[in-house]
């Protein structure tokens, strides 16, 4: 601390007023110190405070606070982290990956705010941190519950980890200490903050891990999570952790409640938490200065001694807000701006297949672990056989790896240069490596598929992608609970999922009673999706989000969809024939008809809901892409494909450049393919296209609680 020459007096009270005393001097001081960054008093000054208040809480055991400032330093071991079901969705964000992206959302919050209040419009631009994002609960100013944001609908309880940290206040101030509110503190409080490490002490940390042999971190991101995911809250403390908070979630027994979010900035500040001063506030007539200032943030990163992963840009009036509304799991009112991709070369150790929901047999990359963009990769797509082949890639070469945004890495090309002869080709195996029965390629396809339906592995992707977030979206629900149900055959079919033997699930390893309750819930739940997310979760090949929504556009409900007929169903804009061929195709066996009508039977909804909230335009995939297209499709004329990408809120242009974000590509490419590669652009197949599958944000493999 520095120096700022006032110095406290003591005074001499009977111990719990002096206790009492002590515990607010204490507490403003490390306010002062860790928030503000203006101390008032020495170091050796208020280490003496400290210390008194220390010997006091041990002379008098019976007076200690589990809020006083002295618990910070942490202890005891947690069994398990416990499940928190957060009282208000924590959301993600929809991305921005340039000037033309933010100009798109603006337009589309004109579109949906009446025109009368777009004088009114503004917006808040803050700091994207590179953190693990928080929950933090007060009750009658005290702080009370700390959880991770885990799928978005429940975390894990880490409240006695979050309280070593000191820019966390343990009790909301009741009076004013040098700007700060006055008053009492709200009934209840929920805000919503992230916990970060300083660049300097992460890589302090690592080197002194480092030169005693123990465990070093990838990135500050990594270190701040796992800081506050150890068992030992003791441990914990001894970590470099800080904290900014920024949204106010709830706040109940507050008569001056904030109007907008950048006056609930200034709430959060009075109320002692750490609010970041690099947040900016811009007038829509301002809209031009905005996107200046949000495309310098790599100065502002570089200039900050924390990790930035890009700027959020907000609707500022909570009243426009809650106008907006969200679209699937993003808020309509917020985007994150991020740059694009980046690149990194690392040694391909091996490579191996999976089988997808459709029974396609994709192979995948082993890489020696790289970090790219703050995450460290270790697998990456090689699209199918064909790629590996006309790129010549081998396991054991030097491989170029892209990571742009959300989307999957992939390998761009080998670097034959640095071959030394013990690379070695790599051929598509004969049998599935799920069920060991033979695989099949049609000549006029580039994928190779197992197409039995008895295939294990099938059946568990077509569960995991039925209980996802873009499908039916079952909380509690993810890899791990697909495969453990699948292997223990509870789950035979995907209505099997609406009539789980619960009695048999409570006998599990780590099925406690709560953890069951949130399970049912969740599935419970998912019954009210609609007809637009069922369709998608059924899992029809070519058949992703965007298609869904044309599709259920034209139908009031899926038996509907079913009874239709294949030139129907070509006419949608979009869709075309193949893909319709593939709808009807689906419906005309049996077996999948039966499972729609047992899904309705067991309470499914099977009816289109809430058109007018969810249009189509909501869920543009491929919002702000720029195409290009090369080959002969396997399904789609390029007249078709260039309609599809439109529809889904793409432009198709004819030649391919820098400024090129995918190339579609068919057979016979040509020598647009080879220019894509030496630009680095990501080269699609048009199963991926219609998918929309390397576009959409990649979810942790881990739903589950």
């Amino acid at each position: 601390m520095t120096m700022v020459s006032q110095v406290e007096s003591p005074e001499i009270g009977r111990p719990p007023k002096r206790i009492e005393k002590l515990r607010e001097r204490v507490s403003h001081h490390q306010y002062r110190y860790y928030v503000l960054d203006d101390p008032e008093i020495s170091d050796a000054e208020f280490d003496t405070l400290f210390r008194e208040l220390q010997t006091l809480e041990e002379q008098y055991p019976e007076l200690r606070d589990p809020n006083s400032p002295t618990v910070r330093v942490g202890g005891g071991v947690a069994d398990r982290f416990e499940k928190v079901t957060h009282q208000v969705p924590v959301l993600s964000l929809a991305n921005a990956f340039g000037d033309e992206d933010l100009h798109r959302w603006r337009d589309r919050l004109l579109r949906l705010l009446p025109e009368e209040e777009h004088t009114r419009l503004a917006y808040v631009v803050e700091p994207k941190f590179d953190g693990l994002t928080v929950v933090l609960q007060y009750e009658d100013g005290q702080f009370t519950l700390g959880a991770t944001r885990g799928d978005g609908e429940v975390g894990e309880n880490i409240t006695p980890n979050l309280r070593t940290v000191h820019q966390l206040p343990l009790r909301i101030p009741t009076s004013d200490q040098n700007g700060r509110r006055a008053g009492a503190p709200p009934r209840r409080l929920i805000v919503r903050g992230e916990v970060y490490v300083e660049e300097s002490d992460f890589h302090a940390f690592n080197r002194e891990q480092a030169s005693i042999g123990e465990r070093t971190y990838a990135n500050p991101r990594n270190f701040a999570a796992g800081s506050l995911r150890l068992l030992d809250s003791g441990v914990s403390a001894g970590r470099p952790l800080k904290l900014w908070t920024y949204q106010i979630f709830l706040e109940e027994g507050e008569d001056d409640s904030p109007d907008s979010h950048w006056e609930s900035l200034a709430h959060l500040q009075s109320y002692g938490l750490p609010v970041c001063r690099e947040s900016r506030r811009f007038g829509d007539d301002e809209w031009d200065e905005l996107i200046s200032f949000v495309g310098r943030w790599h100065e502002l990163r570089s200039r900050l001694p924390y990790e930035l992963d890009g700027m959020v840009v907000k609707v500022d009036l909570l009243a426009h807000q809650e106008q907006l509304g969200f679209t699937g799991k993003d808020p309509r009112w917020a985007v994150a701006f991020k740059t694009g991709g980046e690149e990194a070369t690392t040694r391909l150790t091996d490579i191996g297949v999976k089988v997808g929901r459709t029974g396609a047999v994709t192979p995948n990359a082993v890489l020696e672990p790289v970090p790219i963009g703050g995450v460290t990769v270790q697998a990456a797509t090689l699209h199918n056989a064909d790629y590996i082949e006309e790129l010549d890639i081998r396991i054991g070469d030097t491989v170029l790896v892209k990571r742009a945004g959300d989307v999957i890495p992939k390998v761009v090309r080998p670097i034959k240069e640095l071959r030394d002869g013990a690379e070695r080709s790599w051929k598509m195996p004969a049998v599935c490596p799920s069920c060991s029965e033979p695989l099949e390629r049609s000549p006029e396809e580039a994928a190779t598929y197992c197409v039995n339906n008895a295939c294990p592995d099938q059946l568990t992707r077509k569960v995991e992608h039925f209980v996802s977030r873009g499908a039916l979206d079952i909380v509690g629900m993810g890899t791990k609970q697909a495969e453990l149900f699948v292997d223990e055959g509870f789950v035979n079919t995907l209505a099997d999922i609406y009539r789980l033997p619960w009695e048999k699930i409570e006998g599990l390893e780590g099925y406690g009673e709560k953890r069951i309750e949130n399970l049912r819930r969740g599935v419970e739940e998912s019954k009210a999706r609609g007809a637009t997310r069922l369709l998608t979760a059924l899992g029809i090949r070519f058949v992703g989000s965007v298609v869904a929504e044309l599709v259920m556009a034209q139908f009031d409900s899926i038996p509907d969809l079913m009874s239709a007929e294949l030139d129907t169903l070509g006419e949608i804009e979009g869709v075309g024939p193949k893909i319709a061929e593939a709808i009807v195709s689906y419906f005309s066996v049996e077996p999948n008809r039966r499972l729609v009508h047992k899904l309705g039977d067991l309470g499914v909804d099977l009816t289109v809901q809430g058109r007018e909230q969810d249009d189509i335009e909501e869920v543009q995939s491929y919002a702000g892409k720029t195409f290009a297209i090369t080959g002969t499709l396997p399904t789609l004329s390029r007249a078709e494909a260039k309609a599809y990408i439109e529809t889904a809120g793409g432009r198709v242009t004819g030649s391919v450049s820098s400024k090129t974000d995918f190339l579609l590509a068919g057979e016979k490419a040509g020598s647009k393919l080879n220019k894509a590669q030496q630009l680095g652009v990501s080269i699609l197949s048009e199963e991926e296209l219609l998918q929309g599958t390397v576009i959409q944000r990649q979810e942790s493999p881990e739903r589950g609680l």
